[in-house]
């Protein structure tokens, strides 16, 4: 018919490309991946190995750099106050310097309690915060951590060895032992910072954690009570109380105040041990209540750190004892640091890297160790006054440092008629707080 079309003309029409184009479809377009080539064993162990401890190149920094360069950034790498003293000015010493000084109004009486609660002379917590902080300060990468003696790790590294050596019988041993503990505590630190062993801590559930420590926290508590309240025979029908309750009531209204007043008198809760010490120590005095059965601190010896490396069992019977007392506390006492400094660089908005951590609180609990120093870490109760007092830097350390060391050379004979009710007081509130 001339009106109709044909199916091949017009539209319809199919040209002669598209007769010998394929055919259209809905198929979905698919690329073939090839599998790649199997890697030997030797390659795969070290692609795991790189992704596990180097996964952050730690070396990227040094690439295309001079030799100075690198030597500047291999110095800065172990001393961080290579770096941040570059930009250290008149302001940041400000900060530091009323943050110091107020953490070491706090650290004074509980590095006493402290190493009574280590069985050990309260000198050694004197000493225990004045060397170790200096180390940490030009090697550590935290701002607001304070560095000393600690109520958990104290009842810890005491507990143990107690289980080894009775005090009251062999005071020269415990005390090599305590020292030997220290040492290997601080290598342990250091070679699982070395190693980038860093991970290993986040294994420790937080659960664990808060367990260990609030359980730490009780039985410290309870074994103040003895001192804190005069407690002189323990039974379930005598109980013969002290009154010195009112001290605890002295040490616990001032974080109170202070948290009501929004941080703003932050330096109430501080100075509240340091308070109560002198007025206490002012009365047992007077009194002459020592003479009347109040136990108090008796006769502290005045001078710095004496050498210690002499001291430190490196062959014998006790060598193991003090490699295991000293790779308990050591971990404990890294896990609290690390937490620590970990929870306070979020606040700042900063980053602390944990295996430099972990080599700068090691190294400075080796040094202690030859320095008459037992274990020390970072402590929560003076981070916490530290950080709302407003530190800068870790020169807040090298502050307090020096408060113990004039403190060491010219005030240890005041603290004589101190009495252990109120230390016991101290640390009670402190763990609590």
């Amino acid at each position: 018919m001339s009106g109709s079309a044909h199916p091949m003309d017009g539209e319809g029409e199919l040209s002669a490309a598209d007769m010998s184009s394929p055919r259209q479809t809905n198929t979905p377009f698919v690329h073939k991946v090839e599998v790649p080539p199997k890697q030997s064993l030797f390659n795969e162990f070290m692609y795991t190995f790189k992704e596990t401890f180097f996964h952050d190149d730690p070396l990227r920094h040094f690439k295309d750099q001079s030799l100075s360069k690198e030597l500047m950034l291999g110095l800065q790498s172990v001393f961080p106050v290579f770096e941040w003293g570059l930009k250290y000015n008149l302001k940041m010493f400000r900060g530091d310097l009323i943050a110091g000084l107020t953490i070491a109004s706090l650290c004074i009486p509980q590095d006493i309690g402290y190493a009574k609660l280590a069985g050990l002379n309260p000198k050694y917590g004197l000493y225990s915060s004045f060397v170790p902080p200096l180390v940490y300060a030009f090697m550590g990468s935290s701002r607001d951590i304070a560095i000393g003696p600690v109520a958990v790790v104290s009842l810890l590294l005491g507990t143990l060895l107690r289980a080894e050596i009775d005090p009251t019988t062999s005071p020269n041993e415990y005390l090599r032992l305590a020292f030997t503990a220290t040492f290997f505590a601080g290598v342990t630190q250091v070679t699982l910072g070395f190693f980038r062993l860093g991970f290993l801590i986040d294994f420790l559930s937080h659960a664990a954690v808060v367990g260990f420590m609030g359980g730490a926290a009780i039985a410290i508590a309870l074994q103040q009570l003895k001192g804190f309240l005069g407690i002189k025979k323990l039974t379930k029908k005598t109980m013969e109380l002290a009154d010195n309750t009112h001290w605890y009531i002295v040490l616990d209204l001032p974080p109170r105040l202070a948290r009501r007043t929004r941080n703003c008198m932050f330096w109430i809760p501080a100075v509240a041990p340091l308070l109560s010490v002198i007025i206490s120590t002012f009365f047992v005095y007077i009194t002459r209540a020592d003479r009347k059965g109040v136990k108090i601190v008796n006769h502290l010896d005045k001078g710095i750190n004496p050498s210690s490396l002499r001291l430190i069992y490196f062959s014998g019977d006790y060598l193991a004892k003090g490699i295991r007392i000293g790779v308990v506390s050591g971990m404990v006492a890294l896990t609290e640091a690390v937490a620590i400094g970990r929870s306070f660089a979020a606040k700042k908005d900063y980053q602390i890297d944990g295996n430099k951590e972990m080599v700068a609180l090691g190294a400075m609990n080796v040094i202690g160790s030859m320095t008459s120093c037992y274990v020390a870490t970072g402590s929560f109760s003076r981070s916490a006054v530290n950080f709302v007092a407003g530190c800068q830097t870790a020169v807040s350390n090298i502050i307090m440092s020096m408060v113990v060391l004039l403190t060491l050379l010219f005030l240890t004979p005041l603290f004589k008629y101190t009495p252990n009710a109120i230390l016991a007081a101290i640390i009670i509130n402190a763990v609590f707080l």
